[in-house]
């Protein structure tokens, strides 16, 4: 029986498996990036009020600005196409997938801000919670919803691969007995 709405059959397994071995370098990477002390001469204060850092930061003109804010918005933004990735599905509601990485990324980037509070040289900023997050739903918006499409309409071009799979939903609500293997006693 397959989950509803999932990729079918060997493709299923190999995007999973590529998305979560993608997911684990890329959270191993962003916690080298993020986690090593830094040596430096002062540390500025925490950051606690949103959005005071992105305003300071356009104070300073755009040339200025573009760095820390692209890498704010670039650090997390894989995970808005490797958490669903690694989900694996492909009929799903596309605000409940969009939320669910929203929230997904929102608590990784929270996570990182609490690690970052026992790292010399690293303080908590608040604004870079909100880049982070910006940044999945940005790069969720951008890819996930052009790739599913993708990949249904694929599947809907390879013969079998649909309707090779009963569902136990479908088996019923066309009238059928759903069939169990039965597993012989060993002597």
């Amino acid at each position: 029986m397959q989950r509803q709405g999932s990729i079918g059959g060997s493709a299923a397994i190999r995007v999973r498996v590529t998305g979560g071995v993608l997911l684990v370098a890329h959270l191993a990477l962003v916690a080298w990036l993020m986690l090593r002390p830094l040596d430096v001469p002062w540390v500025t204060p925490p950051n606690l009020r949103p959005l005071a850092g992105i305003r300071a930061d356009l104070a300073l003109g755009w040339p200025h600005a573009v760095r820390p804010l692209g890498e704010g918005l670039a650090l997390l933004a894989p995970l808005g196409v490797l958490l669903p990735m690694a989900h694996g599905r492909l009929a799903v509601s596309r605000l409940a997938s969009l939320l669910r990485t929203a929230a997904a990324g929102a608590l990784i980037s929270l996570g990182i801000a609490l690690l970052q509070t026992g790292v010399p040289g690293r303080v908590v900023d608040v604004d870079s919670l909100l880049l982070n997050t910006a940044g999945v739903v940005l790069a969720h918006l951008a890819v996930v919803p052009a790739g599913r499409a993708w990949l249904r309409r694929r599947e809907a071009r390879e013969p079998g691969a649909a309707g090779a799979v009963v569902t136990l939903q479908e088996e019923l609500s066309q009238g059928r007995t759903p069939t169990i293997p039965r597993v012989g006693i060993a002597p």
